[in-house]
């Protein structure tokens, strides 16, 4: 396989990992919310969301920081792309979104 088809399967790994990531977050945090011990979720969720990407990071990585590059850049991708789809579900939900000010 040429080297640019293995960078750009890189980066769909990494979306998928960012994918799992970021929607496994906004999954457990809808979860604790109607949960009676939402710490145990948050835990559990983290050390399997972690454990998960950082062995998918790895796997694909192989040694070279080109395809450790392309996931990290799928990952940060996925990450915007559910940071977007969690926004609009909330508006079309009629929640109010809270941001932080700097």
């Amino acid at each position: 396989m040429n080297e640019t088809m293995t960078v750009v399967l890189a980066l769909l790994a990494g979306v998928l990992l960012g994918l799992f990531f970021f929607g496994g977050l906004w999954w457990t945090i809808r979860r604790s919310l109607c949960s009676e011990q939402p710490a145990l979720w948050f835990l559990g969720s983290l050390l399997l969301r972690t454990t998960a990407v950082l062995a998918g990071f790895y796997l694909v990585a192989q040694g070279d920081w080109r395809h450790l590059l392309a996931c990290l850049s799928g990952f940060l991708l996925a990450r915007a792309v559910v940071t977007r789809l969690t926004r609009v579900a909330l508006e079309k939900s009629g929640r109010r979104i809270h941001r932080a000010v700097p």
